[in-house]
């Protein structure tokens, strides 16, 4: 009986590791200490292990066959394998929650009720945008740090909403907006990333494989394929071919074949119970991968966050600054300026108070702001290390937002179902032990 119990336990700490991205965060927390360790010889085998090439250790030799560093890619490293080529699972996740958005039912099928959240997005990832460059113009800094006008731009959905849970409660309005809100923000990203980070010298002649890519996933579908692998095998990887000899990010190359999976025909919404029940094939993608693109997370944050802390720079102070002022001043005006102009309304429940508060939680960027970082600035050096500094510090986000929450009257819900839980235990104890405590 003591055993099940104990399995049962440990279950229950797995799954809430899984649920709240804490390897992600375990990640970072390794690489921090690994690359600030005093010993010079610690900080230098991070580096090492970061840029460890596993073709030479294989015995394939340096480099790869598409130029090496030459030729705008780097070799087998464990930093590429991580970013550009684990890291497309993410991706593709991301582009299935995109993607069932616009479905019949789904959050962003019906643009009337969509638009003031999706408003709310342009606001949040222009006013990041423009507040970097405003910095960087000032400062006299576009030749060197111009190129990370994007790296503010991002919210971090899993974090964000945790932290949301905690202010508004589980079924606040304010939930489901910052959700359209996150995932129109990782449809705008996936196509910054796509259009204005390349990793190579595009060319764009490699694109026709992803177009016989979508082909072939949209005749799988026709012939009745439902196995996913088969989608990944096939157009998959051709897709993620086509994308790394184009140039364009290599972590983006699953996206396109993702609306070629078989997948229901409306969307449910968020929080659906139904969701999980579901058995279609991008559905079933999602289900088998969803746990193993935690721990690739962790290993995301672990080849990326090793930076060290006297990398803070101007970098830095230009991303906290996008972040920490931009995401809310642009959500916040875009949202004022849908309801006020447009005569758009908000969602029932919910006040310009509201749409604030959830401005600070968006500038948690962390996850896609780290990832665009390393895109934006590709050479390891004190200029990518301090723009990453940014990222990495944009977990400061939820004490502005509890902050902000404080100051505007908003109560946290956690704080309240503390308070609950405390006086229903106290209503529970014997009317001695009350009196003993008194």
């Amino acid at each position: 009986m003591e055993s099940s119990r104990s399995n049962s336990a440990k279950r229950i700490d797995l799954s809430f590791f899984f649920e709240n991205s804490l390897f992600l965060v375990l990640g970072a927390a390794i690489a921090l200490i690994w690359a600030n360790v005093a010993n010079s010889y610690a900080s230098d085998g991070y580096n090492a292990f970061v840029h460890w090439d596993i073709a030479h250790f294989l015995g394939f030799g340096h480099g790869d066959a598409h130029g090496g560093e030459a030729g705008g890619h780097h070799g087998f490293t464990i930093h590429f394998l991580v970013n550009d080529i684990l890291m497309a699972m993410f991706f593709a996740i991301a582009a299935k929650e995109v993607w069932e958005a616009l479905l019949p039912g789904g959050p962003l099928s019906n643009l009337r009720k969509a638009a003031t959240p999706l408003l709310a997005t342009l606001g949040g990832v222009a006013g990041p945008a423009l507040i970097y460059l405003a910095g960087t113009t000032l400062l006299g800094r576009n030749d060197t740090l111009g190129a990370g006008w994007a790296v503010p731009c991002a919210t971090d959905i899993a974090f964000s909403l945790l932290v949301a849970r905690m202010i508004f409660g589980g079924g606040h309005a304010a939930i489901s907006f910052l959700l359209l809100l996150a995932i129109a923000d990782d449809a705008i990203g996936l196509m910054i990333l796509a259009v204005f980070y390349p990793s190579a010298e595009t060319n764009f002649a490699w694109l026709g494989f992803t177009v016989a890519a979508i082909a072939s996933g949209m005749a799988m579908n026709r012939a009745g394929v439902r196995n996913f692998w088969w989608y990944l095998a096939i157009p998959g990887v051709l897709s993620w071919v086509s994308f790394y000899m184009a140039g364009i990010h290599a972590a983006l190359g699953l996206v396109p074949i993702i609306p070629t999976l078989p997948h229901a025909k409306t969307d449910l919404g968020f929080f659906a119970k139904g969701e999980d029940a579901r058995t279609d094939t991008l559905n079933a993608f999602e289900h088998w991968w969803k746990h193993p693109v935690e721990l690739i997370l962790g290993m995301f944050a672990l080849v990326n966050a090793g930076v060290v802390f006297s990398s803070v720079g101007t970098g830095t102070g230009l991303v906290l600054l996008g972040l920490f002022v931009g995401k809310p001043l642009g959500i916040g005006l875009m949202t004022l300026l849908a309801v006020r102009s447009f005569k758009l309304e908000m969602p029932e429940g919910m006040n310009m108070r509201h749409v604030i508060v959830l401005g600070c939680i968006a500038s948690l960027g962390f996850t896609v702001a780290l990832f665009v970082s390393t895109a934006a600035f590709p050479t390891p050096g004190p200029i990518q290390d301090s723009v990453k500094m940014g990222a990495l510090m944009s977990f400061l986000a939820p004490v502005t937002a509890f902050a902000m929450a404080w100051v505007l009257g908003i109560r946290p819900a956690c704080f309240g179902e503390r308070k609950r839980a405390a006086a229903t235990r106290a209503h529970k104890q014997p009317k001695a032990h009350k009196q003993h405590a008194l």
